[in-house]
């Protein structure tokens, strides 16, 4: 499967005060992601809290999500964990649904050596039925996935890509493979337009979960060739990621998504309450940017 250039948005997953799918949310999620124009969607990455979703809730989150999307848009799916079997265990849960890869990170409770890793990523690309693409994540789980893993991982038939914010492995890979059926899916929020410039087509971020209006706005632009216009909406999801930063981000992104007209809760359920000055902040920040 060819992905084609735009933007990738890492979906929230909208939770119970039990840890339950809130199921209608999540079908109202995607299809405003749908309608914004988006290229394809992440089910359960980081900005869906994979690691914190209960094992009896995951089977029903990719179910529905696969159903919400009705196969419109390549659907990818996290599977992020700390053993091979633990892996092996979300993939057979996916069943029948229909998606278009599963999405993994290296290990984020020990630290594996390069054969450790080949080992990893090769024994779980050799047993799943789904592509497989790596999620360079180093910043949660502290291993980064490095040029030379993935010298002995791209010709592998079943690992079809990447997503990094390493702007220089992306131009390394390139121009080291450039015949090579693998994706690279660019995750530097703040280089999106100049990126774009570049020739880095292809973009994957969790922001534009609650901007999805500037995220068709962004990438509207960048295809007419009006990168000072690009820059404009990008600064608008900036600021939108720097004041969540500020005042809290997961549960500002709850509430940024409630007032989108997705109920539940997107954030891990230890997160404290949001505060009335941050609900403030974040609604005002919203109608600034015109999402609501």
């Amino acid at each position: 499967m060819e992905l084609k250039k735009g933007f990738y948005t890492a979906l929230g997953t909208p939770l119970d005060e039990e840890g339950n799918l809130v199921a209608a949310s999540l079908e109202k999620h995607i299809e405003q992601q749908i309608e914004a124009g988006a290229s394809g969607l992440l089910l359960m990455g980081s900005m869906g809290i994979e690691a914190y979703i209960k094992n009896s809730a995951y089977a029903e989150i990719v179910r529905v999500g696969a159903a919400a999307n009705r196969g419109r848009l390549p659907l990818f799916v996290g599977v992020m964990d700390n053993s091979i079997v633990k892996v092996m265990e979300k993939i057979d849960m996916i069943g029948d649904a229909q998606i278009d890869g599963v999405v993994l990170t290296t290990p984020f409770y020990s630290v594996l050596d390069l054969e450790q890793l080949t080992n990893w990523f090769t024994t779980v690309a050799d047993r799943s039925p789904y592509p497989l693409y790596l999620y360079d994540l180093a910043v949660v789980t502290k291993i980064k996935i490095t040029l030379p893993l993935i010298d002995r991982l791209i010709h592998h038939p079943n690992i079809k890509g990447i997503k990094t914010a390493d702007w220089e492995m992306i131009q390394a890979i390139g121009r080291n493979y450039p015949d090579a059926d693998f994706a690279c899916l660019y995750s530097g929020l703040d280089s999106f337009d100049y990126a774009n410039m570049m020739g880095i087509t292809k973009n994957l971020d969790g922001m534009f979960s609650c901007t999805p209006k500037n995220g068709r706005r962004m990438y509207d632009c960048m295809e007419a060739g009006d990168f000072a216009g690009a820059r404009r909406y990008l600064d608008n999801i900036l600021l939108m990621r720097d004041t969540m930063l500020k005042h809290g981000l997961m549960y500002c992104f709850t509430y940024c998504m409630n007032l989108l007209g997705c109920e539940g809760n997107f954030h891990q359920d230890y997160c404290l309450p949001i505060t009335e000055e941050a609900k403030a902040v974040m609604e005002e920040t919203m109608k600034q940017i015109g999402e609501i």
